[in-house]
């Protein structure tokens, strides 16, 4: 099959050159109109030509010939494809037969071109998602995958693998990846998809088992006793109300749990110490329920582990990671229970039958009701277990820091960042590393390229009303700086060390009677808070 679809040139860039770039823009916005009047300009002059046959079948859900299908894949054959399952009969035309499944090409920047398997799709089937529907790359796969930090790995668990996307990508730097899933069909979908692109992620097609294990079961249960050095997770995250008496039959597995509001992320989130070898990392995405009286920016919630106060709707994520885990949790997006049982309602195509859409609409506002939930947060996750003697480990050169500097991060990002996200959350935590490895008074710190600073003030003003610090990459952070802090960034050149360059600008506010001026320690404290957010840099040398 891979043969018939190479020759085909069913690939990213020639379906790109088929459809050109118009209709392909539309093909991913699934709107199926434009590519599919570019398919049939070249049905008119070659009927039987390979691509558009498959694109019409595979990318746009339309039915062929025997005829053409036969010449499309001419090695495996339409015997073949029948033996597959990747063909079914039209149900109203049944001398034309229809793609079973959605097959799709995929370019990663970790492989050569992919294919991709998975169950057809809403905008291909009318009706309701079948329960055990097996989603393809979809938005939330690819932004996991761009966030992921990419180091070499002995051991990694992709825990709910779906379609095998982040498979897929952890195969590129780990040994062996365990793939788990509690659905079977999406790990027959996870097989056939390595099969299929055996050759180029360096797989033996008849061993995927030296690489790749498989194995059904839920959330840690397939794994238990065992540890990884890296874990990635796009689990079955969305909080959807739960009916008295309801089967695993009714519920859609490849999005629902099946426990009540966030308990499955919760349950999973804290169990991963168990898992994770000393200094391993897990990643995953989650939705954490935030109760009304958190919702409020300036709400504030005592963390369990460390007592500090953090943003309110970091409560709950904070109770969920043990002290032996550090986390870095991102609030990427907040919704209020209507619009988000509206994105979910949507994402099942359950809107198609306006009645029952109705009914479950009140059941998911009825269901946060009874919790008290004011909203839903939405993120990333970056959590680590706490490495065996850390705070001795060397900071260039070494690849891997016993310090640990992120300890319990919890920030609300919601503005646009840089992709892929992964390179930038890696220098991140290997900055945060360094930070707390060394004393921060002899570090000789440079502004990093992509900082900027703005300034804004009223006409005639003598000095700024704000400075503003912001980054251009990244994270894309922007931090208001008083008066002290800023000039102590506008010297850090790489010239003098940050404990000398503190003295000085507060020497400077003391010659000239600033007013409530800080310490230079207390200074210095807020410098170190620039360098862990990378606002500030060590010296390139040293990188």
């Amino acid at each position: 099959m891979a043969a018939d679809l190479e020759a085909a040139r069913y690939v990213h860039d020639g379906v790109l050159e088929l459809l050109g770039p118009v209709a392909m823009a539309a093909l991913d916005r699934d709107q199926p109109v434009q590519p599919r009047r570019a398919v049939a300009r070249v049905e008119a002059t070659r009927p039987l030509d390979a691509l558009s046959t498959l694109v019409r079948a595979f990318l746009l859900g339309g039915s062929v010939s025997r005829e053409r299908w036969e010449a499309a894949l001419p090695t495996l054959g339409l015997g073949g494809a029948s033996e597959l399952g990747l063909v079914e009969a039209d149900p109203e035309r049944p001398e034309l037969l229809r793609a079973a499944i959605d097959l799709r090409p995929y370019a990663s920047d970790s492989h050569a071109d992919l294919w991709v398997a998975s169950d057809v799709g809403s905008h291909h089937r009318p009706g309701v998602l079948r329960h055990d529907h097996v989603l393809g790359i979809g938005a939330a796969s690819l932004t996991l995958a761009a966030a992921t930090i990419r180091r070499p790995a002995a051991t990694a668990l992709d825990l709910g693998v779906g379609c095998g996307i982040q498979t897929f990508y952890l195969l590129a730097h780990c040994d062996h990846v365990t793939a788990t899933d509690l659905s079977a069909r999406a790990l027959g979908f996870t097989r056939f998809n390595l099969a299929l692109n055996a050759a180029a992620l360096g797989l033996d097609p008849q061993d995927l088992e030296a690489r790749v294990s498989l194995r059904q079961g839920s959330l840690l249960e397939p794994v238990e006793g065992e540890r990884f050095e890296l874990i990635v997770s796009n689990p079955p995250f969305v909080i959807t109300p739960r009916r008295l008496g309801e089967s695993s039959e009714e519920r859609f597995t490849y999005r629902d749990g099946g426990l009540p509001g966030d308990q499955l992320v919760a349950q999973l989130w804290s169990g991963l110490a168990q898992v994770l070898e000393p200094g391993g990392t897990a990643q995953m995405l989650a939705n954490w329920e935030i109760p009304r009286a958190l919702v409020p920016d300036d709400a504030r919630f005592s963390d369990p582990v460390t007592g500090t106060q953090v943003p309110g709707w970091a409560g709950r994520p904070a109770q969920w990671t043990p002290p032996e885990l550090e986390c870095w949790v991102i609030q990427r997006d907040v919704e209020d229970p209507g619009g988000y049982a509206e994105t979910w309602l949507r994402d099942a195509s359950e809107v198609r039958s306006p009645e029952a859409a109705e009914l479950r609409y009140e059941e998911y506002l009825d269901d946060f009701e009874a919790r008290g939930v004011g909203a839903i947060g939405l993120g990333l996750v970056w959590l680590r277990r706490r490495a065996e003697g850390a705070g001795s480990g060397m900071i260039a050169g070494s690849g891997r820091i016993a310090a640990e500097g992120i300890g319990r991060r919890f920030e609300s990002i919601q503005h646009q960042v840089e992709s892929p996200l992964g390179p930038t959350l890696g220098q991140a935590v290997w900055q945060a590393d360094a930070v707390a490895a060394v004393d921060v008074a002899l570090v000789h710190a440079e502004a990093a390229k992509d900082v900027t600073v703005e300034t804004h003030s009223r006409p005639g003003d003598e000095h700024p009303q704000a400075i503003l610090l912001r980054q251009g990459s990244g994270l894309r952070r922007t931090r208001l700086l008083p008066t002290a802090l800023a000039g102590l960034v506008s010297a850090c050149d790489g010239e003098l060390p940050l404990g000398s360059l503190s003295r000085a600008v507060v020497s400077v506010l003391e010659a000239t009677e600033a007013q409530n001026h800080p310490s230079a320690e207390e200074l210095l404290e807020q410098a170190k808070e620039l360098l862990v957010d990378g606002f500030l840099r060590f010296p390139s040398h040293s990188e």
